[in-house]
């Protein structure tokens, strides 16, 4: 489970209220894993993946839309990698989940998390430092 810090603000109200989001979809993901009650978990896995591909989508949207309205100049760097992580949460195969539910929950958390993690600390901060230089 990671927790949201205030180091992780870039500065932004709306764009660190929808990262706070997507830790509580991550965190959702670590209770999952942590749920040892629950023997078949492919349900709820699947609703996640789910919220996960819709949330993200939204988020980089409107993220996006951000960059752009400050002309940020390594949108298209951040449009890359935002792509790149829809791309690869619309490849997963459901039925692969079925095979070994708990490793797999493993391996969506550490996707996850490393990448949000990472991207929100070395490219969505750049977004916030560019707005203030600007305004």
């Amino acid at each position: 489970m990671i927790e949201w810090k205030d180091t992780y603000a870039i500065g932004v109200p709306a764009i660190d209220a929808q990262h706070k989001r997507l830790f509580e979809i991550g965190n959702s993901i670590y209770e999952l894993l942590e749920n040892y009650i629950l023997d078949d978990k492919y349900d709820k896995i699947v609703d996640i993946i789910k919220e996960l591909r819709e949330y993200t989508k939204y988020h980089f949207k409107s993220e996006e839309e951000y960059m752009i309205k400050i002309k940020y100049r390594h949108y298209l760097d951040q449009k890359v990698e935002h792509d790149d992580f829809v791309n690869k949460l619309e490849e997963i195969e459901l039925k692969d989940i079925d095979e070994n539910q708990e490793a797999y929950i493993r391996e969506l958390l550490v996707f996850v998390f490393d990448w949000i993690l990472n991207h929100i600390v070395q490219k969505d901060k750049m977004i916030g430092q560019a707005e203030k230089t600007l305004g």
